[in-house]
């Protein structure tokens, strides 16, 4: 992908949850029920990193969950991490259980350092997260410093969204000349979707880049980068199919 490209994709983002991080917080008080049956098959204990934690639902449903071990949640934005603090701060940590979030940007590619990543973790979660990583490159990156901070054998869950299931979303495309990118230099499945919060009456309220994944993508990129496939799913939204789950082996 053309660099400036990229940075523009980026920056996309970037202004999206700047603009609208409380407001978009809001909408994501509940993990989604694909999450729930995740989380139902990984074990009570661990130390377990998740990539683009958001605002703090999953962090909020983990503590309730009477979890051991750690939880760290790695965010780029100041607005959903101050959201997830302060859910942390009304929350009664079970015994044995430590929570904690660092802002950083885990689309730059320093972000190992920049975090103070050192030890290994006992598994990683990345939902609803990947898709807002541009350019094959960058995911690969990413996902290859992601495999060494866990042993052989540990579980990656993640999920993306299916949004050509949703034909409410699939309304919300938005055309690239419209924020002056030449969709020449884009990736096959790279979307440009707006967001509307929810009561507004003055239609479109912000812009975001989102990458719509194939499963052979996906495969790719597990295959190039330390893992295998162990179980996939479809789940959330109308209909129920999303949000595509896969779970990741570390080989």
């Amino acid at each position: 992908m053309h660099s400036e490209t990229l940075s523009r994709l980026l920056e996309i983002n970037r202004r999206f949850y700047a603009e609208h991080a409380g407001d978009f917080a809001a909408t994501r008080r509940r993990i989604q029920p694909g999450v729930r049956r995740v989380l139902q098959m990984l074990p009570a204990g661990g130390r377990w990193l998740d990539l683009g934690c958001g605002s703090g639902a999953l962090a909020g449903e983990w503590i309730r969950a009477g979890r051991t071990g750690e939880y760290h949640g790695l965010d780029f934005s100041p607005g959903l991490l101050q959201e997830a603090r302060s859910m942390l701060e009304m929350e009664l940590l079970p015994p044995g259980l430590k929570v904690h979030f660092t802002l950083v940007d885990l689309a730059d590619p320093d972000w190992l350092r920049a975090a103070g990543l050192g030890e290994k973790y006992d598994g990683l979660l990345a939902f609803a997260f990947l898709h807002h990583i541009p350019s094959t490159s960058a995911r690969l990156a990413l996902l290859r410093q992601a495999r060494g901070l866990i042993p052989g054998g540990a579980w990656f869950a993640l999920s993306v969204w299916q949004f050509q299931h949703s034909p409410r979303l699939m309304a919300r495309v938005q055309p690239w000349e419209s924020v002056g990118v030449d969709a020449r230099y884009l990736d096959e499945g790279d979307t440009l979707l707006d967001w509307r919060q929810p009561g507004s009456k003055d239609g479109q309220t912000g812009l975001r880049y989102v990458h719509l994944f194939t499963r052979a993508e996906l495969a790719a990129l597990a295959d190039q980068t330390g893992f295998t496939l162990l179980e996939e799913f479809e789940s959330d939204g109308q209909g129920g199919r999303l949000g595509l789950y896969q779970i990741w082996r570390a080989v």
